[in-house]
């Protein structure tokens, strides 16, 4: 089945809205609609199994654009609209893109690219005739076919391209629905970006149950989603670490605040620290808080933890979702015994076919069926895992994942810097954040100062991969081996 088809299988006909909001509001009959309208447009322009951008803000035309690509049989790349040239290049090199949906705000920033613009204008162009295209598709449909593909950075700074097909969508919704009990009657209130795995899965599971979403790409205006979520009487809000930080220990008025709608919270994209999550559940015990664990390998979710068991087990991730397998194992493969520590593996229709044209680091990742997750973890004497570290050097920023390397490589372009290491620092905001130590020579210490690493780093970076601390030092240190230490 096509995933396009699961999603609507309930609500196509739906009366009701699905995106709430004063800014921006539709119908689910009316999406659908457009979506097939758009849907075929692309078929018959382009055809099947072409690569399709789009770099765009949550929005009804992202939603658009998204589920269109992916009934016409073509194939979604989901971008965040502010991403550097480099690192646009390392995935234009790697993909075959001639169409790219765009939204208005950023048509100038990506005019000049080489890729076919397609805007709000041209799917408004078709709105008016939605006749003119066949809705029906044959209802033969291979579900492993590709159906996104989601770029994250690898642990060299590379960006690797997850590729999910249509059943690892279908097999993660089904999953992460079935263990919130998501129904019609639930309304979400989104800050996560679409091009986030996270964020897709809200997408994803309240489009399927019929439920609502409410837009809004303004998390730091907090004032807002707290109006959002009783104004629209939203059941539930996901967050990455940082926003719960932000929310509990930065925002006046949010702990006196009443929410007489909110059924629940998720937690994932990083680790939030025992202390936030117990401080939220003291200030709104009727609030049930789901701590969650995943990866965009496994489309979107691999665990979570029972609200009910949160006081028993805090700080474990929980075990795996329904229809995901999850053991933590040793260097030989095998599952390690309470307390020892080993590597998160999992198993399940959730899990990514591979990475885009990329067969070594696939089979290091998929091996015998599972997914090698990198992360190392220890079970409890009840199955419960409990994560320790990450073998990867990936840094989450505010749950998004950054290379050291790419950092690194900006910096010592710097004039006189001789050499720099990046790594994580503690962050009450956003969980991690990035230290800079900058190597020079003793001669030249009086030429350097924080503010101008920082600048040059605004020139090539976005503003997350921007340090928040820059040291100084005159002294390279080398192991035995000749590598840099950190």
């Amino acid at each position: 089945m096509n995933v396009f088809d699961y999603l609507f299988e309930q609500s196509s006909n739906l009366e009701k809205d699905f995106v709430l909001g004063s800014h921006q509001h539709i119908i689910f009959r009316d999406l659908y609609e457009i979506c097939l309208n758009l849907s075929g447009k692309l078929s018959s322009l382009i055809g099947e199994n072409n690569q399709i951008l789009i770099l765009s803000e949550n929005s009804i035309f992202q939603i658009t654009a998204y589920l269109a690509i992916l009934k016409s049989g073509n194939i979604c790349i989901p971008l965040n609209p502010g991403i550097e040239g480099e690192n646009l290049g390392q995935i234009l090199n790697k993909t075959d893109v001639s169409y790219a949906f765009v939204s208005k705000r950023y048509k100038e920033k990506y005019k000049n690219y080489s890729f076919k613009i397609l805007d709000e204008d041209f799917i408004n162009s078709i709105e008016s005739d939605i006749r003119t295209f066949k809705k029906g598709r044959p209802v033969k449909f291979d579900d492993q076919r590709t159906s996104e593909i989601i770029f994250t950075s690898g642990s060299t700074g590379e960006q690797k391209g997850v590729v999910l097909s249509h059943k690892n969508i279908i097999a993660n919704t089904q999953s992460i629905i079935e263990y919130l009990q998501l129904t019609m009657s639930d309304t979400m209130e989104v800050v996560l970006p679409f091009y986030y795995c996270y964020g897709l899965s809200l997408l994803h599971t309240h489009l399927k149950v019929g439920g609502s979403i409410v837009l809004n790409n303004n998390f730091m205006f907090i004032g807002t989603v707290m109006s959002d979520i009783n104004k629209y009487k939203c059941t539930g809000f996901a967050g990455v670490p940082s926003h719960y930080q932000i929310l509990l220990r930065k925002t006046r008025d949010f702990k006196t605040t009443v929410f007489p709608s909110l059924r629940y919270v998720t937690q994932a994209g990083g680790k939030l620290h025992v202390t936030f999550i117990r401080e939220f559940v003291e200030t709104f015990p009727d609030i049930s808080f789901f701590v969650m664990y995943g990866q965009t390998e496994a489309t979107a979710r691999l665990s979570y933890l029972p609200p009910e068991k949160l006081q028993k087990k805090t700080g474990s991730i929980g075990k795996g979702i329904p229809g995901v397998t999850l053991q933590v194992v040793n260097d030989k493969g095998e599952p390690v015994k309470p307390d020892e520590t080993g590597e998160i593996i999992a198993r399940g229709d959730n899990i990514m076919q591979g990475y885009l044209n990329d067969p070594v680091d696939s089979a290091k990742t998929l091996q015998n069926g599972w997914l090698y997750t990198g992360d190392l973890a220890r079970v409890d004497e009840d199955g419960y895992i409990y994560i320790q570290s990450r073998k990867k050097e990936i840094i989450k920023v505010g749950g998004v994942r950054i290379s050291p390397q790419e950092i690194e490589e900006v910096i010592v372009t710097y004039p006189g810097v001789i050499a720099c290491t990046i790594e994580s620092i503690p962050d009450e905001l956003l969980g991690e954040a990035i230290k800079a130590t900058v190597f020079i020579n003793e001669d030249n210490k009086d030429d350097f100062s924080e503010e101008q690493i920082r600048i040059h780093c605004a020139t090539k970076l976005s503003i997350n991969k921007i340090p928040k601390e820059i040291f100084f030092e005159t002294k390279l240190p080398f192991n035995a081996s000749g590598k840099k230490v950190k």
